[in-house]
């Protein structure tokens, strides 16, 4: 990693239980770790219920992150304050904000990793997402925002 102050920064809402989580986990893990050598901060962030959802709770989280390799923290929002800040309301769904030295971070891109989902054939590619980084990274707009 990087010791220079990030320049992106990459957060994103995820959780245990969920099938669309469940079907890009090991592509997030593969594009964190790919993008954290070129000085992207990332950090997923679990809102979810432990009450309803119990295997969303921390202990399994860890478990999770360590099973998936997650170059990245993976943090418990118990109060979902955070994910009502972000004003996040499904998983995944990811946030990349830029910074340049004048300015604060600036949201740049909010969507989705790519057009797969677990029963459309789609394959994983990480292809939104990572266009959107690469468009910071070579200092361009984004051409399909």
């Amino acid at each position: 990693m990087t010791s220079r102050p990030a320049l992106l920064c990459w957060v994103m809402f995820i959780c245990n239980h969920c099938p669309f989580v469940k079907h890009l986990k090991k592509d997030i893990a593969k594009l964190t770790s790919f993008y954290i050598e070129k000085g992207l901060a990332s950090i997923a962030i679990s809102s979810n219920s432990i009450v309803t959802y119990p295997k969303d709770g921390p202990e399994y989280m860890a478990e999770e992150a360590k099973k998936f390799k997650y170059s990245f923290p993976y943090l418990y929002d118990e109060s979902q304050e955070v994910a009502k800040a972000f004003r996040a309301v499904c998983t995944p769904e990811f946030y990349l904000f830029k910074k340049d030295e004048q300015r604060k971070f600036e949201l740049f891109y909010h969507g989705q990793f790519d057009d797969s989902r677990p029963s459309n054939n789609v394959p994983v590619t990480g292809r939104d997402l990572s266009r959107a980084i690469d468009c910071v990274l070579s200092g361009q707009e984004l051409p399909f925002y």
